[in-house]
């Protein structure tokens, strides 16, 4: 599995799944969420309003994953994950780390061969950029070394910070810190 990062704007991603940091009403909410669904359009909140009505009445849990369509966006499929709010007196580093394992499930299920993720949790959910993206990076090599049909498709990821900030930090866990010269 390839692991690349693309700075920008996550609905212009060119992908098979792009992954929603969503909150657990599934109903839109404030950035990468937001932008989601309007650049998406109304079949995504009807896709989520018909899974709260169902299967997800008490909302999505957080750590877990869930499939719409991606209506107007070039991706095929939008994966909706709720992260954790970040707490410095609870390690909930695993569900966060779940966000990633149950997106590329869900992915690998539907057969989407790539996937972008944005920083889940680090914007308004408070998780330190660093952590985040360790987490996000550590997660997946993990998930491109498992073996079965967990592992299914994904040929690709795509880290899509939304920040200079947010960038550096999955550089410098993608590619190791900078060393003098380069």
């Amino acid at each position: 599995m390839e692991l690349r990062i693309e700075p920008g704007d996550i609905t212009e991603q060119s992908v098979d799944a792009i992954v929603n940091a969503a909150n657990s009403t599934l109903l839109g909410g404030g950035g990468v969420d937001g932008a989601i669904h309007r650049r998406g359009g109304p079949e995504i909140l009807a896709e989520c309003r018909g899974l709260r009505e169902t299967e997800l009445a008490d909302g999505l849990p957080a750590g877990r994953a869930v499939a719409t369509t991606a209506g107007r966006l070039r991706a095929r499929w939008v994966i909706h994950t709720v992260g954790p709010v970040y707490a410095k007196t609870i390690d909930k580093s695993e569900t966060l780390a779940s966000c990633y394992r149950e997106s590329l499930r869900v992915a690998a299920r539907l057969g989407a061969g790539s996937v972008a993720f944005p920083a889940i949790s680090a914007g308004v959910y408070g998780w330190p950029m660093d952590d985040a993206a360790r987490i996000a990076v550590q997660t997946c090599r993990a998930m491109a070394a498992e073996v079965g049909p967990d592992a299914g498709p994904v040929t690709s990821v795509v880290f899509v910070p939304f920040s200079d900030a947010a960038e550096r930090a999955f550089r410098e866990v993608l590619d190791g810190p900078p060393r003098p010269g380069r």
